[in-house]
């Protein structure tokens, strides 16, 4: 009989992959359940997919206003074949080395369905495999709403990776992070596009400033977002699509992207407790049961890869008795590849406002950043200061998401204005407008007012 494994981990995802990695470095037996390819949705569905043709977008928009910068060149339209190669390069790429890894860490992965039956007991294709310690990793899936139909013209994300075509004219429903980066996408290949979002702005978790700049940058770009509009009904024809609002306005389009968020995968997970279709955890990401855990984004919070990735680590390290520390949710730093980007981390001013009961502000607008004016983007760094730290960092702009490593090193390590305002930030980089608006918070602005 073979030895019992120390940990066995269902999903092969971040945060399931991460936790075997860790677990293994630190001398455990791991075994890694996965129904598909480790990577999960993140590498072959998500986050470097989707990034990938935002990269195609980037070189799209570069080639059309190429001449404002003295480059003649043309812009002639999307080779899709051509853009999924390029990222199926990528992606390929990466999930080889990802393979490698799984195979260095000397884990045993074993490829099938898995369900949990409790007891630190996981069943596969009718094995059933018991570990001295569980991880539950299973993902996360595109939720559809209730009356809508998928179709050839209706879709989630998952299948519009995978479109062949470019669309002329599209709808978006759903003005989150995967609605408007989808939108962006689009606007760059040259299609007509409408976001319908039934809260009354975009990005509606980010702060209300980011939210603006996003708006007014989409709408500059031609991305018509109709916010405040719940949608009451979808109908699909041979030929198109119609979705109608609770204002009575019908839209009509190519095809519809249903982008309204994602739902854990917690069929099978047997008699784990939930809560509201999440699996239920204390403060080490432990479950009612002792022994078994969950990470990434079967766990209530932001459903990030990178979280999962945290989340992962830490529990490997706590089942080793090592008694790690955890980021907490508010402090996972954001980022939305639209064009311009959103990036952000720590708490958005109203929330602040409402844990400390009073928050200063400052923005700094790109417009005085020599880099941003070389790059030709808007946009801002906007600071939120409680207590004397900075608790939240919000910037909007071209490659602003490069800038998030050092805006949760600020965050997380409670940073105040004046500790960061006399550190040198190269010039000319976007990273000054992130010092000059710890300047001018600290009280001493230098390119600002």
């Amino acid at each position: 009989m073979s030895a019992i494994p120390d940990v066995v981990i269902l999903g092969g995802g971040s945060g399931g992959y991460a936790c075997a990695f860790r677990a293994s470095q630190l001398g455990m037996s791991v075994t890694l359940i996965e129904k598909d390819k480790v990577g999960g949705t993140c590498l072959h569905r998500g986050c470097i997919p989707t990034k990938a043709l935002l990269h195609c977008a980037e070189v799209a928009d570069t080639a059309r206003d190429s001449e404002e910068v003295g480059v003649r060149s043309s812009f002639d339209g999307i080779d899709m074949a051509g853009a999924h190669s390029y990222k199926d390069g990528v992606v390929a790429k990466l999930y080889k080395g990802l393979q490698g890894l799984v195979a260095a860490h000397k884990i045993e992965l074993i490829s099938g369905t898995g369900t949990y039956v409790g007891d630190r007991t996981v069943e596969v294709d009718g094995r059933r495999i018991t570990g001295k310690s569980v991880v539950l990793a299973t993902g996360s899936h595109a939720k559809v709403l209730p009356g809508i139909e998928l179709g050839p013209r209706v879709f989630t994300s998952d299948r519009a990776l995978t479109l062949d075509t470019v669309p002329t004219r599209a709808i978006v429903l759903g003005g989150g992070v995967i609605g408007v980066e989808f939108a962006s996408v689009w606007a760059s290949f040259g299609v007509d596009v409408t976001i319908v979002e039934a809260l009354p702005r975009l990005v509606a978790g980010e702060d209300e400033w980011s939210s603006k700049q996003l708006t007014r940058a989409f709408r500059k770009r031609g991305i018509t977002a109709k916010t405040s509009s719940p949608f009451t009904g979808v109908k699909e024809a041979r030929d198109g699509v119609s979705v109608t609002l609770a204002s009575g306005e019908t839209l009509d389009a190519d095809v519809l992207l249903v982008a309204v968020g994602r739902g854990p995968n917690v069929e099978n997970l047997g008699g784990a407790v939930l809560d509201e279709g999440f699996v239920e955890v204390d403060s080490v990401l432990q479950t009612s049961e002792p022994g078994v855990y969950a990470v990434g984004d079967i766990v209530r919070g932001p459903q990030l890869a990178h979280r999962g990735f945290q989340q992962g680590i830490f529990v490997a390290e706590q089942i080793a008795g090592l008694a790690p520390k955890s980021v907490p949710d508010s402090a996972v730093p954001r980022v939305t590849y639209t064009n311009p980007e959103v990036a952000s981390v720590g708490l958005t001013e109203a929330q602040a406002v409402e844990q400390y009961g009073d928050a200063d502000t400052t923005v700094y607008d790109l417009a005085g950043n020599g880099k941003s004016q070389i790059l030709g983007t808007s946009g801002g760094v906007k600071l939120v200061r409680a207590g004397g730290a900075v608790v939240g960092i919000h910037m909007v702009g071209a490659r602003v998401g490069e800038l998030i490593g050092e805006a949760q090193l600020v965050v997380n390590w409670g940073a105040y204005p004046e500790e960061v305002a006399h550190l040198i930030h190269a010039h000319p980089t976007q990273s000054e407008a992130f010092g000059e608006a710890h300047l001018a918070l600290a009280g001493k602005p230098l390119h600002s007012h």
